[in-house]
């Protein structure tokens, strides 16, 4: 049995492809995610930590102290990291089969280079934000747990994390999307 991505309702309809069980459920869902862009399997993983500054970037727990991307007990819920004020802004504890590819300095007055644009054709569909700096993008997605690494592909560099490590949210979205394998 299906249920409404929404509410979570049975769908009982003779369109297979309905995700909804209204128009006005169909609505409040388009709402929401202009509202909150994020994928919804990060707002439901309790993996969320603060950052302290935009130069250093230390993870810090909804309370203030010091966060750890290894220690859950120092981690929170979606709606508790957002509603905090400590710190100046979000981050996502990696792991749990989320990963993300970290691109720095790919973006020239809002324009990927061309090695960007090169390599972002391979992730249509994902959603990717643009980094604290504003020059840098995030591409988030599934991904087995495995050690980071840093290349250069193409003159870009590329930087692929999935557990061990947090990654700064910022929700100033370059594409909207969902997480797919990276």
């Amino acid at each position: 049995m299906r249920e409404c991505e929404h509410c979570g309702r049975s769908i009982v309809r003779k369109n297979a492809q309905a995700r909804f069980c209204s128009d006005k459920c169909r609505n409040y869902a388009r709402l929401a995610k202009l509202k909150n862009p994020l994928p919804n399997e990060m707002t439901t993983a309790n993996r969320w930590v603060r950052y302290s500054d935009a130069v250093r970037k230390i993870p810090l727990t909804v309370w203030g102290e010091a966060a750890s991307s290894t220690n859950s007990a120092t981690w929170a819920p979606y709606s508790e990291a957002k509603n905090s004020k400590v710190g100046v802004g979000l981050g996502f504890v990696l792991g749990y089969g989320i990963g993300c590819i970290d691109l720095d300095h790919c973006l020239e007055h809002g324009k990927p280079i061309a090695a960007a644009t090169a390599y972002l054709t391979k992730y249509a569909g994902h959603y990717i934000e643009v980094s604290p700096s504003g020059d840098g993008l995030h591409i988030w997605g599934h991904a087995e747990e495995a050690p980071g690494s840093k290349r250069t592909i193409g003159g870009l560099n590329v930087e692929r994390y999935s557990t061990g490590r947090y990654i700064t949210v910022t929700g100033n979205v370059y594409q909207r999307g969902t997480l797919l394998p990276l």
